[in-house]
């Protein structure tokens, strides 16, 4: 039997809620609440399509050029978005994680970022997928084993669903008031206040948006988080939530999603695009320090 391109999966189950979990990029292969999906799902035999709930560090999105410089020195990272000349969504994209905990409903996954091409720093990194009661909690920890401060963010790049009707007929919302304008390489050239195409402070239908943008000035709860909130046209909703040191997301519409009419990437990201170069976001995470971060989705009653 031919092996699967995302290594192994990990089943967890808690009463109704059901996850996969695969072994290379830790991604979040499915999720579904009471037999509802939450997450949209792949066929067997194929990598992560458009990077599908893979986690993304040191840094999510794309580098330009893959060069970044530090203290007056430059470094190259390499090119993995060949097409647009970019380095992109980190180190860890086709590595397999280690399970090393594993409960019922419970896994965490441990992958190292060793020193490298473009990137001489030295990174213990795990996630752990929780199941609650509604969903999902996902932890992240990074910590610096190595000597020197390292430049650190952190991404994660699900795609969401809700059911089994048409994603184009669910509707978005997200309280975000700034957007990052981008150049033909979906690189920042700067930021400006959300407009007809991108404002989705109110609900708005997913077949009529065209994004692949990422969002600023998210207004966060009670609770110290962020939040999009997916629904059905029947009243049906679930929210992707993340906590503090996540203040950016990306919103991608994916029309050649396989075995979708479409599908949207929520991606909470704790920098955005190009953060090696602007700064914006950026993380210098000491020698010995950790870094711990949540984010999760539910199913909303």
């Amino acid at each position: 039997m031919a092996s699967d391109p995302t290594g192994r999966r990990f089943v967890l189950e808690r009463g109704d809620v059901r996850a996969e979990v695969t072994e290379v990029a830790a991604s979040l292969r499915a999720l579904s609440v009471g037999g509802i999906d939450l997450v949209a799902g792949f066929p067997d035999g194929m990598p992560a399509p458009g990077a599908s709930g893979i986690v993304l560090v040191p840094w999510p999105n794309r580098v330009r050029d893959g060069r970044w410089m530090h203290d007056g020195r430059e470094y190259r990272l390499a090119v993995t978005e060949p097409a647009l000349n970019n380095a992109i969504h980190g180190l860890l994209r086709f590595t397999p994680y280690v399970a090393t905990e594993e409960e019922t409903g419970e896994i965490t996954l441990d992958a190292e970022v060793f020193p490298q091409t473009g990137y001489p720093f030295h990174l213990d990194t795990s996630v752990t997928y929780a199941l609650t009661e509604d969903g999902v909690t996902v932890t992240h920890r990074i910590e610096n084993v190595g000597e020197d401060a390292a430049p650190v963010a952190l991404g994660t790049h699900p795609y969401l669903r809700l059911g089994a009707g048409p994603c184009a007929d669910l509707t978005i919302e997200l309280d975000a008031a700034t957007q990052f304008l981008v150049d033909d390489r979906l690189l920042p050239i700067g930021e400006g206040p959300v407009d007809a195409a991108t404002d989705l402070r109110t609900p708005r239908r997913l077949g009529d948006l065209t994004l692949d943008t990422a969002y600023a000035d998210i207004a966060r709860g009670d609770d110290d988080r962020i939040r999009a909130v997916l629904r059905s046209p029947g009243g049906r909703a679930a929210e992707l939530w993340a906590g503090p040191g996540f203040d950016y997301m990306q919103l991608f519409t994916n029309r050649s999603y396989p075995g979708a009419d479409m599908a949207v990437a929520v991606e909470p990201m704790t920098a955005p695009a190009d953060a090696f170069n602007s700064g914006r976001g950026l993380r210098w995470l000491a020698p010995d320090d950790l870094w711990t971060l949540e984010w999760g989705i539910r199913l909303l009653p």
